[in-house]
């Protein structure tokens, strides 16, 4: 059994188990308040301490009935197509995640995946949560540029899940704009203004385009206007959860780093979370 290894070091997520779950159970929110009816999602992927507890609430606010959860990151540049892990597990604080082999050879009869062997923290970040989170469940890796394949990679992803009579749940994973000098973006200077106009108009745009399921817009606003840097992993979610009788999707909670580490550098994340209409 080959096991793609951990490579993000502790401070993205805590190394141990113990750790791991003392701050999971941290980031927890409450059972009555946790939807359990999502089939798809959009979360962030920065360090735990800055989004955990917003990628947490996404996670838990997945069905328990689902068999497989895929989680579709990014960092890709537009024309580096679609991206997957090939290793049959995972490695996570909490033991090993295994891999659906099955799905990912379903994907592979009808798109072209490429081998995922490069360490990033779009899925990585995510995986001890839906393997505490979901602990019956299997996972899949995988990483989708920001691009019209993006979108069939969703369409797939639910015509998949029919073919094998699987129920799966589909994670985008995305942080929204990275403002500031460190980041060569600062259109509106620095200081209170410049957070104003990120929280009120760059995120609150292309949230608005995936709440919507607007999601050629949403490719448009990111490459437009640079407010989301994985988007090829959120518009996969949230065609998937279209295709599977999603209308809409409804906003968790957004924050920016800003509100827990002012700075004159920031990024913004929104949790998403789509239920099937009936």
């Amino acid at each position: 059994m080959k096991i793609r290894p951990r490579n993000l070091p502790p401070g993205w997520y805590p190394g141990g188990e113990e750790q791991t779950v003392r701050e999971i159970e941290r980031f927890r929110s409450s059972p009555e308040q946790a939807h359990r009816s999502g089939i798809a999602g959009v979360a962030p992927h920065a360090g735990w301490s800055y989004s955990g507890s917003i990628a947490c609430h996404v996670f838990q606010s997945i069905s328990e009935r689902v068999q497989t959860i895929v989680v579709v990151g990014g960092h890709l540049a537009p024309h580096s197509g679609l991206l997957a892990a090939f290793e049959d597990g995972y490695e996570t604080p909490l033991g090993v995640l295994e891999s659906d082999g099955e799905l990912l050879k379903a994907l592979r009869d009808t798109l072209s995946l490429h081998e995922d062997r490069y360490a990033d923290n779009t899925v990585e970040v995510q995986l001890p949560l839906l393997k505490y989170l979901h602990p019956d469940a299997r996972a899949l890796y995988l990483r989708a540029s920001p691009s019209e394949e993006a979108l069939k990679l969703g369409v797939e992803l639910a015509a998949a899940a029919g073919r094998l009579n699987r129920q799966i749940a589909v994670v985008g994973s995305t942080d929204l704009t990275h403002y500031g000098d460190n980041y060569g973006f600062t259109p509106h200077g620095t200081g209170p203004g410049a957070v104003k106009w990120v929280k009120e108009v760059n995120d609150r745009r292309i949230v608005e385009a995936l709440l919507a399921v607007e999601l050629e817009k949403a490719l448009d606003l990111a490459r437009r206007e640079q407010s989301a840097c994985s988007v090829g992993g959120a518009v996969a979610a949230a065609r998937f959860a279209q295709a599977m009788g999603a209308v809409r999707g409804e906003l968790l909670e957004y924050r920016t780093s800003y509100d827990i580490a002012p700075s004159s550098f920031f990024v913004g994340y929104a949790g998403i979370i789509y239920s099937r209409t009936a």
